[in-house]
């Protein structure tokens, strides 16, 4: 079949990755794809059969400035008119378009409106799907969905409670977990110096993802090295900035690395926990599922996927933003390794059983693409 991929935005965080991912297993079965975004490193990533279609459907996260912001604002519906216009020719005899991010969804509905298409062809449109890889919950999120959901004829949400976020916008949706690759034995570390306890991160540099928590909660904890693994997307180089600053202060100096972009399979071996602090909810966090295939213990935030993800003693909760309830169980786990054992032994046994990508990738592809 050919397939129509759709991501506002080049750059590549989580969600591209996964989309990747997804576009090598359909070139790999045969499939034609056509991928949709602006210009940038997702091209770059993608399997070279893979035909780039430029779209200026680009993220406000990008915008430097209160007036970049409002200059961005006022040009979105320009950019949603324009990229619908190309995405009706892309998809002129495509059999499934997948949409991969919720700001996409204003120029799809735009780009596919009606039951038929083109106008007066006789012909059926291609089936629209909408990858979710947010957990729809804020007004902007809201008010972006309702103006595209119309066109959109099956939501999979990378985890249940993601899917439950869009049941009320697209009639139907279904979740299909993400998956990572399951290294043959665990990579993550056994033994703890108890006077230099390394703690980890795995997260782009942006505010919803509670650096600020961590560094705060890690301030009272002073036994406990922090390696931050990530970077900041254009636009947000003033959020790294105060993170280092405060990452610079007397409690905190000398304890904190920034990493910059670290391969998981370098860090996981000498991280005795990982932490995913996000203040908003994650739908299906990849660095909290590659921590559990790796045997590196999980301190998450109780909401969204990483909650779905962590249930059942797969790792340690704490409320969203909550800094006392983030060092109280930081310390706990850094100073009680057969607890750290327990989440160790139980995430990998669920990451081999549920979030196996030789699995995931097939079963969440057939449901983007079945009419």
């Amino acid at each position: 079949m050919k397939i129509v991929a759709v991501n506002a935005g080049a750059d590549v965080s989580g969600a591209e990755k996964v989309l990747a991912q997804l576009i090598a297993v359909a070139v790999a079965g045969g499939d034609e794809v056509v991928l949709a975004c602006p210009e940038g490193n997702l091209p770059d990533i993608v399997d070279p059969a893979v035909h780039h279609v430029p779209v200026p459907l680009s993220r406000l996260g990008r915008s430097r400035g209160r007036l970049g912001r409002l200059a961005a604002i006022a040009g979105l519906p320009v950019s949603w008119w324009r990229t619908a216009r190309i995405l009706r020719i892309a998809a002129r005899d495509a059999d499934a378009v997948i949409l991969n991010s919720t700001f996409g969804l204003p120029a799809v509905g735009l780009a596919f409106p009606g039951h038929t298409w083109p106008r007066g062809s006789g012909r059926r449109r291609p089936t629209v799907t909408w990858l979710v890889h947010d957990t729809i919950h804020s007004p902007k999120q809201k008010v972006v969905a309702l103006l595209g959901t119309h066109a959109i004829t099956r939501a999979v949400g990378v985890s249940e409670v993601t899917a439950a976020s869009v049941r009320r916008l697209v009639r139907r949706a279904e979740s299909r977990p993400n998956g990572v690759r399951i290294p043959a034995t665990p990579t993550g570390a056994t033994t703890t110096d108890p006077a230099r306890p390394v703690v980890g991160i795995l997260a782009v540099l942006a505010a919803w993802k509670g650096h600020d928590v961590l560094l705060e909660a890690v301030a009272r904890v002073p036994e406990v090295q922090l390696e931050i693994a990530g970077t900041a997307f254009p636009g947000s180089e003033d959020w790294e900035r105060q993170l280092r600053e405060r990452a610079a202060q007397p409690d905190l100096a000398g304890r904190v690395r920034f990493l910059g972009h670290a391969d998981p399979a370098e860090v996981f071996p000498r991280w005795d926990l990982i932490v995913s602090a996000s203040t908003s909810p994650e739908a299906g966090p990849l660095g909290v599922l590659e921590a559990m295939a790796a045997g590196v213990p999980v301190l998450g935030t109780g909401h969204g996927g990483t909650a779905e993800y962590l249930a059942g003693g797969s790792g340690r909760l704490v409320p969203p933003g909550d800094v006392d309830a983030l060092a109280e169980a930081m310390r706990e786990l850094i100073h009680d390794p057969d607890a750290r054992a327990r989440l160790r032994h139980r995430a990998r046994q669920v990451a081999e059983r549920d979030h196996d990508l030789t699995t995931t990738l097939p079963r969440m592809l057939e449901a983007l693409t079945r009419a």
